[in-house]
């Protein structure tokens, strides 16, 4: 019998059955392909991921991160969760994940005594902006009336700096309020747009204050809600900078509300010469330890 440990936390929140789950595997070596995938499908969460030695001995870790059904090249809250795990390994408070979509950095963060609190991550590309999507359509998988969905800055756009595409969708706060994943939409919606590769991220979100509200539906990756979605909040910062006119800009998301999972996501873009970079941080709070037995 092989055993694994595992722990779980509580991801951009600072109390326990807050934020968004995530099992983390510290040392993942000896397990397959197939078997990061089960644990991953038996957990049943967002994520799960898994640690690894690294290529490059200059880094700290090699990161592999599975939702329900897949791997994904880089995902937030599983950064963000993993380096607070890992927080030990980190050297002058910084973390290297070397995944997929490249080299995440991960910051550690500390209270004045000394208390490890949370993380902050680098995505790990700059800011993509694939097509814009018709109205209707993005407001057929969230369940909403088109004039739920607001278009004065911009139409429903495909955004992503490393993960999968994202549909950031600006509504009024009744459509948030409103909203739902609709499944029919979500398939015909995919069907009509080959460039989506048969899956679809809908980033809805509003104006609350100085920040923003959110809630993302992935339903087809067997995620109906998320409760804190950090590869959309990074592309989302790094949206509404290329919208205006300034260097750099720093914005708070509340997400996981309508879910009883509320989430704090403090995400930040700025303009360099490669292109929009962002970043997302937040707090995270230890839930569960165990072990995993293999045959």
């Amino acid at each position: 019998m092989r055993t694994y440990p595992f722990v779980t936390v509580d991801v951009f929140t600072d109390r326990r059955f807050g934020g968004n789950q995530l099992a983390v595997f510290p040392d993942a070596r000896g397990l397959s392909d197939a078997e990061m995938q089960s644990l991953a499908a038996e957990f049943n969460l967002s994520e799960t991921t898994f640690v690894l030695p690294p290529t490059d001995p200059a880094n700290t870790a090699r990161v592999r991160i599975f939702h329900r059904t897949a791997e994904m090249p880089f995902a937030g809250h599983p950064n963000v969760g993993t380096g607070y795990v890992l927080a030990d390994r980190a050297v002058d408070g910084v973390l290297r994940f070397e995944e997929i979509a490249g080299l995440v950095e991960v910051r550690v963060e500390r209270d004045a005594a000394g208390t490890l609190t949370g993380t902050t991550i680098s995505a790990p590309q700059a800011l993509t902006l694939g097509g814009e999507l018709p109205v209707p359509l993005a407001a057929a998988c969230a369940g909403i009336d088109p004039a739920g969905i607001i278009t004065a800055r911009h139409a429903p756009t495909l955004a992503a700096d490393g993960g999968s595409w994202r549909l950031l969708v600006e509504v009024t706060p009744e459509a948030m309020a409103a909203a739902g994943p609709d499944i029919a939409g979500f398939r015909r919606t995919v069907a009509a747009h080959a460039e989506l590769g048969g899956q679809l991220s809908l980033y809805l979100y509003r104006r609350e204050g100085a920040g923003l509200r959110a809630r993302m539906f992935s339903p087809l990756s067997g995620t109906w809600e998320d409760a804190a979605t950090g590869s959309a909040a990074t592309p989302l910062a790094g949206f509404l900078l290329h919208l205006g006119g300034e260097d750099s800009s720093a914005i708070d998301i509340v997400q996981g509300v309508e879910m009883g999972r509320p989430s704090l996501l403090r995400a930040a873009a700025r303009r360099t010469e490669g292109g929009i970079r962002a970043t997302v941080g937040g707090g995270c709070v230890p839930v569960l330890r165990g072990e995993a037995m293999l045959g």
